[in-house]
Formats: C-alpha cells, sequence, structure tokens
C-alpha cells in the first residue's frame, strides 16, 4: 500500500492535501460540536477537573457558525504556509502545524478516554489526520526533503497558531450573536 502511494501521489500533493486532511477534520467538529454538548454536558461535567469547568462551559456555548468562523481563520493561515512548503520548499511553519495537528488529534482521544465517550473530532483525528501527518513526514523524510532536527525544530513553530486560534474564536463571538437556550 505504501509503495502504490509512493508512486501515485506526488510530495508536492501529499503537503497540499494538508487543507483536504483539516477541513474534514474541522467538518466533524463543526457538525458535531454543538449537539454534542447538548446531549452530553450535563454528564460530563462531573467528570471534569474544577480548573477545567470553565473552558467545559465556554466550548458548551459555542455554535457551530462561530466555530466555523474560528475553523476558516485557521484555514486562511494554513493556505499560505502550505503554499510556502509545497512550492517554495520552505517548511518551518508547515511542519509546526502538522505537529500541532498531532498533538490535537491526541488531545482529542485523551479527552474521549477521560469522558468513556466518543468526542467530536476523535473519529476524524484519527482516521484522518494522524494517517496524513505521519504519512506527510515518511515522505519528506524519505525524500530527503526535511531531516527528524528540521522536524523537531519546526515543532516550537506551531505555537503561532495560539493566537490564529484565539483571533479565530473571538471573531466567531463578535460576528455571530451567541444566544442562549
Amino acid at each position: 500500500m505504501i509503495e502504490w502511494l509512493d508512486s501515485a501521489i506526488s510530495t508536492h500533493s501529499i503537503i497540499w492535501l494538508f487543507l483536504a486532511a483539516f477541513m474534514l477534520h474541522d467538518f466533524e467538529e463543526i457538525i458535531c460540536l454543538e449537539p454534542w454538548f447538548q446531549k452530553h454536558y450535563d454528564s460530563i461535567l462531573p467528570k471534569v477537573p474544577e480548573s477545567f469547568r470553565s473552558l467545559i462551559d465556554y466550548a458548551s456555548q459555542v455554535k457551530a457558525p462561530q466555530f466555523a468562523i474560528a475553523v476558516c481563520t485557521e484555514f486562511v493561515f494554513f493556505i499560505p504556509s502550505t503554499w510556502l512548503a509545497a512550492d517554495y520548499g520552505y517548511y518551518p511553519l508547515f511542519l509546526g502545524i502538522n505537529a500541532v495537528m498531532i498533538l490535537h488529534v491526541f488531545m482529542h482521544l485523551g479527552q474521549s478516554i477521560y469522558v468513556r465517550k466518543l468526542t467530536p473530532g476523535v473519529l476524524t483525528g484519527a482516521g484522518i489526520l494522524l494517517p496524513y501527518s505521519l504519512y506527510l513526514y515518511y515522505r519528506l523524510l524519505t525524500e530527503n526533503m526535511v531531516e527528524w532536527k528540521d522536524i523537531f525544530i519546526s515543532a516550537p513553530f506551531g505555537l503561532v497558531l495560539i493566537p490564529v486560534v484565539l483571533l479565530g474564536h473571538k471573531l466567531g463571538e463578535k460576528l455571530i450573536a451567541n444566544v442562549r437556550e
């Protein structure tokens, strides 16, 4: 299977497929987050440590259109970082973003294990994002486009996502009214 993928898909295409993998994952989150909290909020809240309850309260109030604006903000940011990697071989930001995506998958897995329920994003995280990221790293490494040290050195570049995510959520709050039901 790996040999077939290696011969069938260019590395250039693999890099650009990041945007598709990201969006498929985030579609799951956009579609599932709001109804999931409506159904499970009362049962998960007692399981959540006190220090995280304000985060759960915030997340439970986010409406799908607000979350979609945050995702759109990230997507707009990902386009130039993907372009720089695919067309110019500038990988630090792209590798850092992918490192954060791998951590994001394990966050979803941890959440699901902790609350003993499938959480929004866990299926596409484990089924799409993680295999994509691992295959991306495999291709970049085996084609000598990057080395392991590049991956480790680039990981902190993913921290630039923090203000992007915060900005996206703030835009979502400002542009879409949050009406409590």
